[in-house]
């Protein structure tokens, strides 16, 4: 997790390791925190095929990067599919898949219904084109990823059937500023074979929401269109 515990993982892994990971079925794992140094970030770059230096003006980027989303209330441990899509982004890799014109959610008690209603308005342009979807959904969230997903379907059918939410988490930051508490959400999602989660944070829970599921579908549908690409 310290950098400096992952620079000497990387000279010399014996100095931190008693056996090797692999020899009892484990794996080594790098986290990304604020205690991450540029070690951190050349090693997990590495695995995700990106080759950095501790000298590259993109690994100070990055970390700086960290640092400032750290303090902000992000944390990246829990959520390296958003920490692979902030690597692209600082590596001009990165392949903008749809942009947000807009979104509006509705909860709405309606008559003597048990349960109120969520509503989402969503506008997107995708490749050029600019869709809007409203739907229905469980909740706010449930709600934004229907029309998230009715927005997409046209352009993405075959890779979005395959990514479903599996888990959502919500951890509050700030509980002594009552209901205007910054809050933390992370989406877990899956395609079948592998999982990955990605997080959010705002004082506007729905906001919060709404970036982490984006990270999430974005991630998902990059990963699977790379596996059809044979990459």
């Amino acid at each position: 997790k310290a950098g400096v515990h992952v620079d000497a993982i990387m000279k010399q892994p014996r100095t931190y390791e008693h056996i090797v990971p692999e020899e009892v079925g484990n794996k080594r794992r790098v986290l990304i925190s604020e205690l991450a140094g540029a070690s951190s970030i050349v090693l997990k770059a590495k695995r995700y095929g990106v080759d950095l230096t501790k000298k590259s003006p993109e690994t100070r980027e990055i970390l700086s990067q960290i640092a400032e989303m750290e303090n902000r209330g992000f944390s990246f441990e829990g959520a390296e599919a958003s920490f692979e899509l902030l690597l692209e982004k600082s590596m001009g890799t990165y392949r903008k898949l749809f942009d947000l014109k807009s979104f509006r959610v509705i909860v709405e008690q309606r008559g003597t219904d048990p349960e109120p209603t969520s509503e989402a308005t969503l506008r997107l342009v995708v490749d050029g084109t600019e869709m809007l979807t409203v739907a229905e959904g469980d909740g706010p969230v449930h709600a934004l990823d229907n029309a998230l997903r009715q927005c997409l379907e046209k352009f993405y059918p075959k890779e979005l059937n395959h990514i479903k939410l599996t888990d959502y988490k919500v951890r509050v930051l700030s509980a002594a500023d009552g209901t205007a508490a910054m809050v933390r959400t992370v989406v877990e999602s899956t395609d079948g074979t592998s999982s990955w989660s990605t997080v959010g944070v705002s004082e506007n829970i729905i906001e919060a929401s709404w970036h982490a599921l984006v990270d999430s579908v974005e991630y998902g549908l990059l990963k699977l269109m790379r596996k059809d690409a044979g990459r």
